[in-house]
């Protein structure tokens, strides 16, 4: 092996694999190490096995919907362990993908676990490689609480894990991940409690999102327990059962699985502290606009830096990254600002922009918002009547669309554009100037008054 590259990155999920792809491309000698499954948490116990599950928990409304349609349609038992064995099959075929990728990348993939021994210097099992510049890419992991008894439960990595669906589950956190996981349990017929310690959940989100959030979930049969926290677990008499007892007195009694959503910490134990890379409060990777830590020629991107620990984020940064320094496109960064997420619910959210609360915060009385909630098309025929809400948050007297969000049937879908005339400083004349597709439920944010 060739232990002199250009640059070193040190994990294997997608941000870095698309960083170390890119300056590849771009002539670089580039080294990757990852001592897991290639795909990170994203491909692994994240994004791509979501959205399966999801997938699968749609299909229970999209069969009581079918009748509606003159369908004889009747749902049967469902295999959670044959979905289980689908599902993993097809993230074992995306982990070899990766592979074969960075190879036709001209990527060297070094399989272990890294030590980062001083700014130019990894070091894994053993052998020490030495790379002009090194890129931190390593992610987080699921945290627990430190409470009695916090080991009974399982984090969101072992929700992925299980081999059958629990029938009793409490899901313990109000992020994003504690409502798609309900949700999926939920639809699927486990009876489902959510706790969370703050007066809504998503409370970082829109008021329209948490409002259909949690409309969503009580719709679908989940219990919502707000201002609350699990304060011991032990098991149940019944032996293999959990009860939690929650700090407004609650006991939830006989679950067959509590899993813990209560936020992710990064990994950062690989470097050595004489390194020197400087760390935030919550032990974060600082860095700059640049991604440039206050090391030099070390730089990290992803959730290890606590920024928008999205996916598409990490990527987006690696590749700018290597366009700046390989790729002489000087000035090349990431802007953070309006970034669109989806968070695959029931219903789906959509979100770019400010919030209103945001929003008002920021710009006072400029702040106008349009806002529509209706039944879709889709719903004519069906005995469920889920709404679509949406909303539009403008600022100053050209009214710039400063956000959108959307919940309902087919938002993932749709938010993409509306991102992008977002980012383009687009007004809500500009809305209103464009022809409607119709029937859609799109056309609604172009014809919202």
């Amino acid at each position: 092996m060739n232990e002199n590259f250009d640059l070193i990155v040190i994990g294997g999920g997608s941000g870095g694999i698309a960083a170390a792809r890119r300056a590849a491309e771009y002539g670089a000698r580039v080294a990757l190490i990852e001592g897991g499954r290639l795909g990170g948490t994203c491909v692994n116990v994240g994004c791509v096995p979501k959205k399966l599950m999801f997938n699968a928990a749609e299909f229970v409304g999209a069969v009581a919907d079918a009748r509606g349609y003159g369908f004889d349609a009747s749902l049967g038992r469902h295999d959670w362990a044959a979905l289980k064995a689908a599902r993993d099959a097809y993230v074992a075929r995306l982990n070899g993908i990766y592979e074969t990728n960075l190879a036709r990348s001209k990527v060297t993939l070094v399989r272990g676990w890294a030590r980062l021994a001083d700014a130019h210097t990894v070091v894994v099992d053993g052998q020490s490689l030495r790379g002009g510049r090194v890129l931190l890419a390593t992610g987080g992991r699921p945290q627990r609480p430190d409470i009695p008894g916090a080991e009974l439960g399982i984090d969101s990595d072992g929700f992925f894990e299980l081999g059958q669906r629990p029938q009793r589950v409490t899901v313990i956190g109000g992020g994003y991940i504690s409502v798609e996981i309900a949700g999926v349990f939920a639809a699927l017929g486990s009876t489902v409690t959510v706790v969370a310690r703050a007066p809504s959940l998503l409370r970082e989100f829109d008021p329209l999102l948490i409002e259909a959030a949690q409309e969503g979930l009580t719709q679908a049969g989940a219990t919502l327990v707000l201002q609350a926290t699990p304060t011991l677990l032990t098991r149940a008499a019944a032996g293999a059962r959990i009860d939690v007892r929650l700090s407004n007195g609650e006991l939830l009694a006989d679950q067959d699985a509590v899993i813990w959503t209560t936020g992710r910490e990064p990994l950062t134990g690989f470097i050595d502290a004489a390194v020197g890379v400087k760390k935030n409060e919550r032990g974060y990777i600082e860095v700059d606009e640049f991604q440039q830590t206050s090391v030099p020629d070390v730089f990290a991107i992803g959730d290890v830096t606590g920024r928008v620990t999205l996916t598409p984020v990490a990527i987006a940064a690696g590749r700018r990254l290597a366009d700046r320094i390989w790729g002489g496109m000087a000035g090349r960064k990431l802007d953070y600002d309006n970034i669109p997420t989806v968070l695959f619910g029931h219903p789906p959210l959509g979100t770019v922009g400010l919030s209103e609360p945001a929003a008002r915060a920021q710009h006072g009385d400029a702040v106008k918002c349009y806002s529509t909630s209706f039944v879709p098309m889709y719903h004519a025929l069906t005995t469920a009547k889920h709404r679509t809400r949406m909303k539009l948050v403008t600022v100053g007297p050209e009214q710039r669309v400063v956000g959108v969000h959307l919940a309902g049937r087919g938002v993932d879908e749709m938010l993409q554009g509306f991102a992008v005339a977002l980012r383009m400083g687009a007004t809500k004349r500009d809305f209103d100037d464009t022809v409607a597709i119709h029937p859609t439920a799109a056309e609604e944010l172009v014809t919202m008054r």
